[in-house]
């Protein structure tokens, strides 16, 4: 009786902690585990200043010919001492709800400062920065940048991940020189490899051929 306590324990468990993805989908780690990953939602180094609804554990989920993609841009840059991170990439609607419900309370500014200092709560639908959908949950768009491997360090972009703000679109020209090279050399290789750039956050790319293109998913991020 007891080792049949301990088998249904353990399936319960194994339940708890694992998924299968929908069909199309894979964990990149599969397909290269040598790719940074920081997936910012899952704690509280965000815009709202917590971990999002649909975060559970810090894996990232695309579908697969963008992993594919992501694969051989990692490989050239490892040729060059250099590691694609990843910031975000599959976004389950979930998320999406939950920045939609935080930027309905005005008063909950917790991270202003720090992400939207010159940008009123109030115009973050207006202005774009949120909205209800989003192409992370087709699952072929990623937020990324490009790291050192000598160093460990991401390189100067001029502007951090999720700023809100102008300081922000790829092409802003009050930047040092050194951080706009770095902008264009992961704009430049991931437009090679088959990406389509976002005019308003440097970060931002979601893949050409994407295979959902409206299709939006809501299974957690989990292990």
């Amino acid at each position: 009786m007891k080792n049949l306590f301990f088998f249904f324990t353990c399936i319960i468990n194994f339940s708890v902690f694992s998924q299968n993805l929908p069909n199309g989908f894979v964990y990149l780690s599969e397909i290269d585990n040598s790719i940074k990953t920081e997936l910012r939602y899952l704690g509280d180094n965000n815009f709202i200043g917590k971990p999002i609804n649909g975060y559970y554990n810090n894996c990232v989920i695309v579908t697969k010919e963008t992993a594919d993609a992501l694969h051989k841009i990692q490989t050239v840059l490892a040729k060059k001492g250099l590691s694609l991170k990843v910031f975000d990439a599959y976004r389950p609607q979930q998320a999406v709800n939950h920045f939609v419900k935080w930027a309905k309370v005005l008063n909950d500014t917790l991270m202003k400062s720090e992400y939207y200092p010159k940008v009123p709560k109030s115009e973050l639908f207006k202005r774009g920065y949120i909205a209800s959908k989003s192409g992370h949950t087709r699952g072929s768009t990623v937020d990324l940048t490009i790291v050192n491997l000598k160093t460990g360090k991401e390189l100067d972009m001029g502007s951090p991940y999720d700023f809100f703000g102008i300081e922000s679109h790829p092409f802003y020209q009050n930047v040092e020189k050194s951080q706009k090279e770095n902008r264009m050399q992961l704009r430049t290789i991931m437009l090679a490899n088959g990406f389509k750039p976002y005019d308003n956050e440097w970060w931002h790319f979601t893949l050409k051929n994407e295979p959902f293109p409206k299709t939006y998913f809501n299974f957690p991020i989990k292990s």
